[in-house]
């Protein structure tokens, strides 16, 4: 089915999810109250915009046959997230960090001169949920209460764009029949279950380390991309994971001897 589609009943059925889970606690009545605050709400909808792109992309990705390269993108994030850490919250960046992002940038533009183009994917997806991370770390908010609002700013677009595609004979909930309609369903409670944990991190971590601990879901991206969809990795892209693996592991070797 086309990504907006799939992209639209993302944010449906996350939003629902979300307001599913704030009513189970009792506390719809501090969405409005979270709305009245125009500079913070301002910022969610900032938020809102970068992670439905964010989402928009990686879906387009993968229904293109650019796992490996979405994959790459994520691998890319915590090079992003260290330098917004260093300039918005003056987290320090030691010598061995240095390296390791010297490292993995120069596999980036290895791959650049490889392709003989920039891989915008990669860098596209990897410097937008930065951006989101950082984000999320300025407002502080309750994870769940925060989550649910920059769903809900989304979801009447999505809704209006799926109620008209659905009139068009065009939508794929319900049309594609019941399995189909259960996992988009679905994509709502894997959508707010790992950003949930992700925002909760975000109040309690450095940037910089929580954009390192990320390295689990790529690498299972590119195990997922070779494995499971047979894509076979150009040598550029064997450059490109080559040189971030290693700035991975220089970084993490560098905090087990500083621990």
């Amino acid at each position: 089915m086309p990504s907006t589609q799939i992209l639209a009943n993302r944010i449906v059925w996350a939003a629902a999810f979300c307001l599913i889970l704030l009513a189970s606690r009792r506390r719809l009545g501090e969405i409005a109250r979270l709305v009245k605050n125009r500079r913070t709400f301002a910022v969610l909808a900032a938020v809102s915009c970068v992670i439905t792109f964010n989402w928009g992309l990686y879906i387009w990705a993968i229904n293109s046959n650019h796992v490996l390269e979405a994959s790459l993108g994520y691998y890319i994030n915590p090079l992003f997230s260290i330098l917004l850490g260093a300039m918005f919250f003056s987290e320090k960046v030691d010598l061995w960090t240095k390296g390791s992002v010297a490292v993995a940038t120069a596999a980036i533009a290895g791959v650049a001169v490889a392709y003989g183009s920039v891989p915008w994917i990669g860098i596209a997806l990897g410097l937008s949920f930065a951006i989101y991370g950082a984000l999320k770390k300025r407002l502080h908010l309750d994870p769940l209460l925060g989550l649910t609002v920059e769903t809900l700013v989304a979801a009447p677009f999505a809704l209006a764009y799926l109620a008209a595609q659905q009139a068009a004979g065009l939508g794929s909930l319900w049309n594609g029949g019941p399995l189909v309609t259960v996992l988009l369903a679905f994509t709502g409670v894997v959508t707010v279950l790992p950003l949930f944990c992700f925002a909760a991190a975000a109040n309690s971590i450095s940037l910089q380390k929580m954009g390192f601990i990320q390295y689990v879901s790529p690498t299972l991206q590119l195990f997922l991309a070779i494995f499971i969809f047979r894509e076979t990795p150009s040598p550029a892209l064997f450059i490109a994971f080559g040189g971030v693996i290693v700035a991975v592991l220089i970084y993490l070797l560098s905090r087990k001897k500083a621990a």
